[in-house]
This record gives structure tokens, sequence and C-alpha cells, in this order.
């Protein structure tokens, strides 16, 4: 039985202003007195605070996290755990006769996110953590379905093993993020393909 441990993981607006030159006083205006300026205090305009919620997972963080994948690893064979963090719910479903495995990441932003947040956080170094288990990756395809939901797809090898990798990434609300990885042995990459359409038929693959 091989067993895999893996890890998982907003912009600035600038404001400017232009103000126009005066025009200069035609030389036959007769000039009055200049009024008395009464210099005024300055007033300061109010900071937006983004509102933030805990990073604490509720029991509805839980009960989502379970029941995201549905029936679809609920056979015997499939060994479940699950695990809540500071800011996660972690839920891992193991096959040991298939020497496969499903990790899933409930991941709470209590500040919310934006389209780059997420561009950064499943890409580079982030990867590098990801498969830091692994003696080798390869990036092989990456995809977004029409809805948001993006498809990154690599080959890993441990312990003289090749595995086939399929990761999600889905916006699930404005402060929640659900990944999703099924990992199973190269040879077995047909199955892998049977349990991605059963999760995510609008985007199994990136062919």
């Amino acid at each position: 039985m091989r067993k895999c441990f893996l890890y998982f993981i907003v912009s600035a607006i600038l404001l400017s202003a232009c103000g126009k030159t005066a025009a200069p006083i035609p030389p036959t205006v007769t000039i009055s007195p200049a009024p008395t300026i009464v210099p005024t205090q300055a007033v300061a305009l109010p900071t937006v605070t983004p509102v933030c919620i805990s990073s604490q997972p509720t029991q509805a963080d839980v009960d989502r996290a379970l029941s995201y994948t549905g029936d679809a690893f609920s056979a015997p064979e499939w060994e479940r755990s699950y695990a809540a963090t500071e800011t996660a719910v972690a839920v891992t479903w193991q096959n040991a006769s298939l020497s496969a495995l499903v990790y899933l990441e409930a991941r709470i932003k209590p500040c919310g996110y934006e389209e780059p947040d997420l561009n950064k956080e499943f890409s580079g170094d982030n990867w590098k953590s990801l498969f830091a288990n692994y003696e080798s990756y390869q990036p092989i395809a990456e995809c977004r379905s029409d809805a948001g939901l993006r498809l990154y797809q690599f080959k890993a090898q441990t312990q003289g093993s090749e595995y086939a990798i399929n990761y999600w990434a889905q916006s699930d609300t404005n402060t929640r993020v659900v990944a999703t990885m099924i990992v199973f042995p190269l040879a077995e990459q047909s199955l892998l393909g049977t349990y991605s359409a059963q999760l995510f038929p609008n985007l199994p693959n990136c062919s």
C-alpha cells in the first residue's frame, strides 16, 4: 500500500485626479482686491475596510466537504478520513488495492478572494508544495469551464511508480474554494477518467 501525503493552499485600485489650470486674466479687466480666504480644517475621508469572517470551519463546512463528492467513493475499498484545520476542512479517501488516493480541501477565505488570488494560489511554488512528497511531477494541461471550474492535469513519480493526477479548483461561495485531487497509477488512467467524469461531467479532462 502506497500512501501519499499531500499538502495543500486581493487587488489594489489606484485612483488619480487632475485639475485644470486657471485661464489668464485679460489685461483690460480691473482686478478687485482679493477676498480674504479663511482656511478650512481638512476632513479625513473614511477608509474602506473589507468585512471579514472567521477562518474557523463550521459544521456546515465539514458537512459540505464530506458530501461534495456524493457517493463516488462510498464503496468499502475506499477508506475515508477527515480533519478540520484553522482555515480548511480536508478529506482523504485511500484505495489500497488500486494504490489510488483522493484528497479534497474546502478552503475558507475570510476576507473573500478574486480571480488573481486563485491564479496565484494554483500555480508555481504552490505546486511545489503540493508535490513535496513526490520525487518529480510534470504539468500536462490546464483548462477551465465556462462556469469557472478549473482543472490542472499532472503526471508524477514516487518510489518508482508513475501516477496520473487530476486537480480541480472550484469557487464554491464568496468565501469558500474547494480543491479536489484524484491520483491513480498511470496504468489505471482509465479509472481516473471514469471517476473524473462522475465528479465533474462538464470538465473531466482538458482534451
